[in-house]
């Protein structure tokens, strides 16, 4: 390593990249591009700190394999920070296995903690948890180990254990101190807020109520028939009926429950299952089918009877009922809680995330941008959506896979 690419390195290291961009800004062998790469996404031009990344990556030769893979893991950290997940992460997991063959723990901790966010992103927790059990076998820097710690806590509150979450805060912070970095710092503060504010509302004998994260757990783990608008599902102790594909379904099943212990008039399940006004013979055969339907997926958790006027909910085991509803209110919910992130997303990116078409997102971002509820910047293809913080209340529960029963 030359004096100035020595020097460059250490500028960075200290979070000084106009000084490291000052020795290597005029050079454009391979070291000096992976060097310009990472000031410049320390700087936050990220665009052109990809572009710088990918050109050392491809000019380091074949022997050069750290030094390649170290530019693969900065790449995929900045494509993090541009809400461009992509494809399968091959790249990614190939550069950390051979780092890690090479004794460079540290970045293929670092590279295996990308993939896990990238994955907490898609909503992918199967992912994220052998992304973290592999960093956790490896030796990481009180840095590394503090957004580790902090991947592991929103894994936790993704899957509702807010106790474990609650540790991994712990571990975070501790990690945070030693690191000293006040933005970590920041970071798990703002993640410990989320387990005090609102995160569902929960509709039942006793009314409606607010619920925080550990009241929903509870709730779910509870007797209770729960039909969670959240995740779009019947759920009753470790039964999970899921109808989030079915949506005609679920809004039978959160009318009824709505109504319940009462039953509901044909026309109003029609109403609103339908959304038609005037109904007529064939409305009702209709409705008659999916009732059979739902009847059939929810066989094992609750039953449906007719009555003399429509139908009603009977759970099983004269479970109580209870209607679980996000806090935000109206369509685009899942859009907004990923927006609020404050990060610039692609409506592409949005599609991946949500497991929705690309039509359908754009769709319900130009609904939400005529709300005033969220704004574009750029054209054509560079074209970003940003929206405001979601305050007062959490948005775990309306995130991708939220409560997933993997």
């Amino acid at each position: 390593m030359d004096a100035l690419i020595a020097a460059a390195a250490r500028a960075l290291s200290a979070g000084d990249p106009l000084a490291a961009l000052q020795r290597v800004a005029l050079r454009d062998d391979p070291p000096a591009l992976a060097l310009r790469g990472i000031a410049m996404a320390q700087l936050g031009e990220l665009v052109r700190a990809r572009e710088l990344l990918r050109r050392a990556a491809r000019a380091f030769g074949a022997r050069e394999t750290v030094a390649r893979s170290r530019c693969v893991v900065a790449e995929a950290e900045v494509a993090l920070a541009l809400r461009e997940p992509g494809g399968p992460p091959r790249a990614l997991l190939a550069a950390c296995a051979a780092l890690r063959v090479r004794g460079d723990t540290a970045n293929a901790g670092q590279g295996h903690l990308i993939a896990a966010r990238r994955a907490l992103l898609l909503g992918q927790l199967g992912e994220v948890r052998e992304q973290l059990s592999q960093a956790r076998a490896l030796d990481l820097p009180p840095l590394a180990s503090a957004v580790m710690e902090l991947v592991a806590a929103e894994l936790a509150l993704r899957s509702l254990h807010t106790r474990a979450a609650r540790e991994a805060l712990i571990r975070a912070h501790a990690a945070a101190q030693v690191a000293a970095v006040p933005a970590l710092l920041a970071e798990v503060r703002a993640l410990a807020a989320e387990l005090d504010r609102p995160a569902a509302r929960c509709v039942d004998a006793r009314g409606e109520q607010a619920l925080r994260l550990d009241g929903v757990e509870a709730l779910l783990a509870s007797r209770a028939l729960v039909v969670d608008a959240c995740r779009h599902g019947l759920s009753a102790g470790a039964a999970w009926r899921p109808l989030a594909g079915r949506p005609v379904l679920f809004a039978l099943a959160q009318t009824l429950a709505e109504a319940w212990p009462a039953d509901v008039p044909r026309e109003a399940l029609i109403a609103r299952a339908f959304r038609q006004r005037v109904t007529d013979e064939t409305h009702r055969a209709r409705l008659r089918v999916e009732i059979g339907r739902l009847r059939a997926l929810i066989a094992p958790v609750a039953g449906i009877a007719a009555t003399p006027r429509g139908f009603v909910l009977r759970p099983e085991g004269d479970r109580p009922v209870a209607l679980l509803l996000p806090p935000l209110a109206g369509e685009g919910a899942a859009l907004q809680a990923l927006l609020a992130d404050g990060a610039a997303w692609s409506s592409a990116a949005l599609a991946q995330a949500l497991g929705a078409s690309q039509r359908t997102v754009q769709r319900a971002l130009a609904a939400l941008e005529a709300q005033g509820r969220a704004r574009a910047v750029g054209r054509s293809r560079a074209r970003r959506w940003l929206a405001p913080p979601l305050s007062g209340f959490t948005t775990i529960l309306l995130l991708p896979a939220a409560l997933s029963p993997d």
